[in-house]
């Protein structure tokens, strides 16, 4: 265990400075930037009280699963440090009775496809090492939504508002050669939603839910 710490700490440095060996990737105005990434949906949700036929039902609520999806992302550089970055990836969220309804268990099974296009500021465009940060706008489209669970039943239905917010990121490139970089991303996106139900074990009802995800990724890209 005395000699791991040592080589650890060697393997780092070593690490570092081959990445600071590497010929830096200059960003020039016009340069497009693709990147995949491997992006977990993580919802921050609050709910309102379920309402059934327009009454509050005491101590009850839904929460949102998480998803782990591919996802797309394009970089257009308008200057050296500021580019615009479009991302574009469809994920699957479980929605489940909460408090008073967990019995109910899964409610709603939806596709949620929430295009974000924000506005970057890249820090060193000439270095190995990139840190960047953006701000946009958020639009999710909720689509093939299903009643599932205890409030299903012949002819039910739900439907789910779509949504615009405010987004805000941070990340990093990291040069793996010329051509290729190494990519984290962390997102957070304002999405709210109302789902409303007709024709349920219990007639009508809806929700309001704050779904705010953070989105965490990890990738490669790479720039013409």
């Amino acid at each position: 265990m005395k000699k791991s710490l040592p080589c650890t700490i060697s393997a780092i440095t070593t690490a570092c400075l081959c990445i600071a060996a590497l010929p830096a990737s200059a960003g020039e105005a016009g340069d497009w930037l693709v990147r995949g990434r491997i992006v977990n949906v993580s919802p921050d949700e609050n709910s309102s009280t379920v309402r059934v036929a327009g009454t509050a039902v005491a101590g009850s609520g839904v929460t949102v699963n998480s998803d782990t999806i591919p996802e797309l992302d394009i970089t257009y550089m308008l200057q050296r440090n500021w580019g615009l970055e479009l991302i574009l990836g469809t994920s699957q969220h479980d929605v489940h009775g909460k408090g008073t309804l967990a019995g109910l268990g899964k409610v709603i099974d939806a596709d949620v496809l929430p295009p974000t296009l924000t506005m970057q500021y890249h820090f060193l465009p000439d270095s190995n090492i990139r840190p960047y940060a953006g701000l946009g706008v958020n639009y999710t489209l909720f689509y093939d939504e299903e009643v599932k669970g205890g409030l299903d039943a012949p002819g039910a239905k739900v439907s789910m508002d779509n949504s615009w917010g405010l987004a805000a990121q941070a990340g990093v490139d990291i040069d793996i050669n010329e051509d290729w970089f190494f990519n984290i991303d962390v997102k957070y996106i304002k999405m709210d939603t109302t789902a409303k139900f007709k024709n349920s074990t219990v007639g009508s009802a809806e929700v309001d839910v704050d779904i705010d995800p953070w989105v965490f990724g990890i990738g490669i890209g790479t720039r013409f």
